[in-house]
């Protein structure tokens, strides 16, 4: 029986042709039947795709095997079978949409003056000696089912509003303390990371491979609490059958994890709502509904 996996993945560093590597990355892709999300940037590469685990596991020994890309980040889950119902592969000027790309500085090894990048194991350690303040990387909608204990969680509702947020002065109190972002799978504090140093941040880390790979290490017995919003048909997963509930329904409060878009097919609003209220979500009754990047 085919076994299905979803492969999130990727690589800062400088691409001579990005319409080269899409236009590979597409025939790769469609050759070995898988479906998902990947954008390609002078700066690199970001997607998710899915498929029978054979053919996913084809996919990643053949992107690594170019040059450029043998480091790249990768962490695995599991998938449904109809996880993606298509296959998209983009170039953009940007692979994390902040609407910064002359800001951020890329070459060979990845960003330049992102912060100090921390393993889980790494992260547990420096929490036990200093006083840590978490700083979500992620639209404001995904922590509301999951986030780390005590995170402080900008209100963004896509990566492009983060550079106004962060030039507020709302988080200056923050600069002279040790300050870890986090998001889905790394990518958006890599650049998000960089952008704090830039603005005279003086503390920052990052937690490598995000929350995606801390569950994988910790599972529900660490820092963590609740679920992970993911990009997918799935829209969000656990860790283990521990997990907490933090999600409320927007229509009656209950606990849940269950997300959705919108009922109107020409909305891209992302609302956490319990299977019993599922199937009348509408954003217009809920003030705090907000739009997707999909980044």
């Amino acid at each position: 029986m085919a076994v299905p996996k979803i492969l999130l993945f990727y690589q800062f560093t400088p691409l001579a042709d990005p319409e080269a590597i899409r236009l590979w990355q597409r025939d790769l892709c469609e050759s070995l039947g898988l479906g998902g999300r990947i954008l390609i940037s002078p700066d690199g590469i970001n997607g998710t795709v899915g498929g029978e685990l054979t053919n996913v596991k084809r996919y990643l020994r053949k992107t690594r095997e170019y040059a450029p890309f043998s480091e790249m980040d990768a962490k695995w889950s599991e998938g449904n079978g109809d996880d993606f119902p298509r296959l998209s592969v983009r170039v953009r000027d940007e692979i994390v949409s902040f609407g910064a790309p002359g800001e951020l500085k890329v070459n060979e090894n990845g960003v330049v003056g992102g912060g100090t990048k921390l393993s889980p194991e790494q992260l547990h350690e420096l929490v036990e000696r200093e006083d840590v303040v978490f700083f979500d990387g992620r639209n404001s909608f995904e922590a509301e089912i999951g986030r780390f204990t005590d995170a402080v969680v900008p209100q963004v509702s896509n990566t492009r509003e983060f550079v106004a947020e962060l030039d507020s002065g709302r988080y200056d109190h923050l600069k002279d303390k040790p300050v870890v972002t986090y998001c889905t799978g790394g990518i958006r504090c890599e650049v998000l990371s960089s952008l704090m140093i830039n603005r005279g941040f003086e503390k920052v880390y990052q937690l490598d491979g995000g929350i995606a790979r801390y569950g994988e290490t910790y599972g529900d017995n660490g820092l963590w609490q609740g679920s992970l919003y993911v990009f997918d048909n799935r829209m969000s997963m656990d860790f283990s059958d521990k997990a907490t509930v933090i999600g409320r329904c927007y229509r009656c409060d209950s606990p849940t994890n269950h997300m959705q878009n919108c009922s109107d097919l020409g909305c891209r609003v992302q609302l956490v709502v319990c299977e019993e209220h599922a199937s009348t979500t509408a954003c217009a009754e809920h003030p705090l509904g907000v739009v997707s990047d999909r980044a």
